[in-house]
């Protein structure tokens, strides 16, 4: 029997690198978009899509309920081509709204539909200040101030949402500073990388080798520890889809 993943965020830069390893490991997968242009792309891929913006609760109740998915995946982001410097203030207050609202209304969508577990983009890089690496129990930045603040609350909003909602099985990924194909940086950038492919395959190992919790994933650049991901998904940040 055919298993059922529904893919928010199906056509931003994970979601693209994604959508192939899905397929190829034999998921049919119904991927939301806001665009219809992007809609005709994901068609063309294999992805039944599904033309929705994740603050219409009602519309995206609606078409989790007619997926009827066993799997959803959050990889919804509202951020700029190239991280573009001049609009980053702007998007992360979006970004943000998109983290508490979207996520908000896609799991309570997941409810409804009897949905067994969701799969949650974080970031990996709010950690409050401490010894490193940082493990996955260590606590986000609470007290940040400024730009800062506005994402360590849309992030903590966003983990709690998905990990406090029985019965869903919550699954957060903690993404480092992604780069490669579709993101803008051919290269590594920031303090704690990972390539979108590694990315994108630790959300597909996600599916049936992760406990409910968190999971740090990104390159061992001594800033979080990433054993558990390689330990329990059987991860590695080297991986990369070359016939994508």
């Amino acid at each position: 029997m055919t298993r059922t993943v529904f893919l928010a965020g199906a056509a931003g830069a994970i979601g693209a690198r994604l959508v192939p390893l899905l397929r190829g490991a034999g998921y049919a997968v119904v991927g939301t978009t806001r665009s219809p242009a992007r809609a005709a792309a994901l068609a063309a891929a294999g992805v039944t899509p599904i033309i929705v913006d994740v603050f219409d609760a009602a519309a995206l109740a609606r078409a989790v309920a007619q997926a009827r998915p066993e799997i959803a995946i959050h990889q919804l982001t509202d951020l700029p081509p190239g991280l573009d410097p001049s609009r980053m203030a702007a998007a992360l207050v979006s970004n943000a709204r998109i983290r508490i609202d979207g996520t908000r209304h896609l799991v309570a969508a997941c409810l409804a539909a009897g949905v067994r577990r969701v799969i949650a983009q974080s970031i990996a890089w709010l950690y409050a200040p401490g010894p490193q690496p940082y493990a996955e129990s260590h606590p986000l930045d609470r007290a940040a101030e400024g730009s800062r603040a506005v994402s360590v609350g849309g992030v903590d909003a966003l983990e709690r949402a998905v990990l406090d909602s029985p019965p869903i099985e919550g699954v957060v990924l903690r993404y480092g500073q992604i780069y490669g194909p579709g993101t803008g940086a051919d290269e590594p950038r920031g303090p704690v990388p990972v390539h979108v492919d590694a990315a994108a395959q630790a959300a597909l190992l996600a599916i049936d080798h992760a406990r409910p919790g968190i999971y740090n994933i990104a390159e061992p650049t001594g800033l979080v520890a990433i054993d558990k991901a390689r330990h329990e998904l059987g991860w590695e940040p080297v991986f990369r889809s070359r016939d994508l």
